[in-house]
């Protein structure tokens, strides 16, 4: 799953045992920014704690609830089978089997025409192919965004089987995206990135989707969860004494919707008119963060940390330990935090963090980082 500032790095590198070591004390786990839901579902995993989520981003929410809602494991193949078979049936019925099966040019046949046909074609897609229709020839080829649609419309009924293989289709359509990092803006078929098309054309969005089901059907809280589509300042007069808050609020001067707006059509199954590179929806279909405008997020961090203060939770608080573009530093957190917090434990650790796809020879997608982590006390 590629995501902007993901946790599992940090899960592996001392963020994980102290999450362990803090949750022993805590009545619940409150994840107030779920992001890839990697935190949460690492929590539920291996904590007898119920686990609470929350994120402005529906595709977010779907992730952590694949697994905060269950206490047992999906049998994965049989899901598979039944899923893809309705997929199957979906596509014949209405004649596009054949399409989705299309294997694509060799490479010296991968022009710019080539690329407007697909484009044209999808566009033409039946007004069900929401996927096909807005991303097809731009994200994702056409074979991958029918298939894609196909199994968005032959989800699972039963509302434990429909969170997990949501989760997988996300996941999947997120490895298959055709984007430097993530899905602000497509590749084009120019002399220079048409290669980084076609590979992303090429991978296999049936396998990856079954990959992912059955990474994610094996995961399972202890105690049984929940995630919810939430701000975070207005989640936090949820806290009580005793819960143990998790905050790792965004750093970029740019809405993260901008990033994941392919995923958050994927999970809705809908999408207004698209426009512009990037294929956006209307802005009002794209979730607003404070945490992402310059003039507003001081005042909203600021905010949380003192909610949480009142509210007498404990925090663990994670940035990157610099200056962000959105204007939040981790030295604003420290002073916040002295402000408001009894005590207050500061350390700093290696990290990697997002470069929003790289540029292929100056700068890579992931670079190391400085992380500030902090344990903050009533």
């Amino acid at each position: 799953m590629k995501y902007m500032g993901s946790k599992r790095w940090m899960l592996k590198n001392g963020l994980g045992l102290l999450l362990k070591d803090e949750v022993q004390n805590a009545r619940r786990f409150m994840d107030l920014f779920t992001g890839s839901g990697a935190v949460a579902s690492f929590v539920a995993g291996c904590c007898r704690i119920p686990v609470r989520a929350f994120d402005i981003q529906a595709f977010s929410v779907a992730l952590a609830c694949a697994v905060l809602g269950r206490t047992r494991a999906v049998n994965a193949e049989t899901l598979w089978a039944e899923w893809r078979g309705r997929a199957e049936r979906e596509l014949k019925r209405r004649r596009l089997f054949a399409k989705a099966t299309r294997v694509l040019p060799r490479p010296i046949d991968f022009h710019n025409s080539y690329v407007e046909e697909i484009r044209e074609t999808c566009a033409s897609a039946p007004s069900e192919f929401v996927i096909t229709r807005a991303y097809g020839g731009h994200y994702f080829s056409s074979a991958q965004s029918i298939w894609m649609d196909a199994l968005r419309l032959s989800l699972p009924q039963s509302p434990r089987d429909r969170q997990v293989a949501l989760a997988a289709l996300i996941s999947a359509a997120s490895q298959c995206a055709a984007s430097p990092g993530h899905t602000a803006q497509p590749f084009q078929p120019t002399e220079s990135a048409k290669r980084f098309l076609l590979e992303s054309w090429n991978r296999e969005v049936l396998e990856r989707t079954k990959t992912e089901l059955r990474e994610i059907a094996s995961k399972h809280a202890q105690i049984r969860g929940s995630a919810r589509v939430a701000d975070a300042n207005e989640s936090a007069s949820e806290l009580r004494k005793g819960d143990l808050v998790f905050i790792d609020p965004p750093y970029s001067a740019v809405h993260y919707s901008r990033f994941y707006h392919v995923l958050e059509t994927v999970c809705r199954g809908r999408c207004g008119d698209v426009s512009g590179v990037g294929r956006y929806p209307p802005a009002k279909e794209r979730p607003r963060s404070k945490y992402s405008v310059q003039t507003e997020s001081r005042c909203a961090v600021t905010e949380l940390l003192k909610l949480v203060a009142a509210q007498g939770a404990t925090a663990i608080v994670t940035f990157p330990d610099k200056k962000c573009s959105n204007g939040i530093s981790s030295h604003l957190l420290r002073g916040v935090a002295a402000e408001y917090f009894g005590q207050v434990r500061c350390k700093s650790v290696l990290g990697r963090f997002s470069t929003l796809g790289g540029d292929g020879a100056h700068r890579s997608a992931r670079q190391a980082s400085r992380e500030l982590i902090m344990v903050l006390r009533p």
